[in-house]
């Protein structure tokens, strides 16, 4: 398992991602409350094998984690392994607020997955870890189906399912 600094969304587009994990579930594609009850929708900046709260807070002290960023959830898509995830529309100010967070985050020692390099990174809010061949179609469907979802990032934590870390960060500078 791994450790992810996390923007957390606001309550109604939290409320419809929610609802479409369950809508999901109801299918029979396993979403990712399924197997970690205490996940809730977010954009992961960061993901490691493991963080430190107090590390990554100390680290970026001063700075805004979680600036009000408006998302708009307009796409749907798989990586590697059926994992199956919603993406908002990158812009400037999110792909900078990222890039700004990793390179504070690997300045100061912390170990971040290649794949959250800024020249690797995609913005994206998981739905499912691993849905199976036979029902990819239904859920990139009910996906679509739910689609558009518009957000806005109100906050920031350091979580670990595995370790039972869910960690809120400060808001940072104004």
């Amino acid at each position: 398992m791994a450790a992810a600094l996390e923007l957390r969304l606001d309550a109604r587009a939290s409320r419809r991602i929610v609802a479409l994990w369950e809508a999901l579930e109801a299918e029979g594609v396993h979403n990712v409350r399924s197997s970690l009850q205490q996940h809730r929708p977010h954009v992961s900046l960061a993901v490691a094998g493991r963080l430190d709260p107090a590390a990554v807070a100390a680290t970026l002290a001063g700075v805004a984690v979680a600036p009000p960023l408006r998302l708009s959830f307009t796409f749907v898509g798989l990586f590697l392994g059926r994992v199956l995830w919603l993406g908002p529309a990158p812009h400037r100010e999110l792909l900078e607020h990222q890039a700004h967070v990793h390179h504070r985050l690997t300045a100061a020692g912390i170990d971040v997955w290649d794949e959250y390099r800024p020249d690797s990174w995609v913005p994206h809010c998981t739905v499912s870890m691993r849905v199976s061949t036979a029902l990819v179609g239904a859920a990139v469907r009910r996906c679509l189906e739910t689609l558009p979802i518009e957000a806005t990032v109100v906050g920031a934590a350091v979580t670990d399912h595995v370790r039972g870390i869910d960690h809120p960060l400060p808001a940072g500078a104004p």
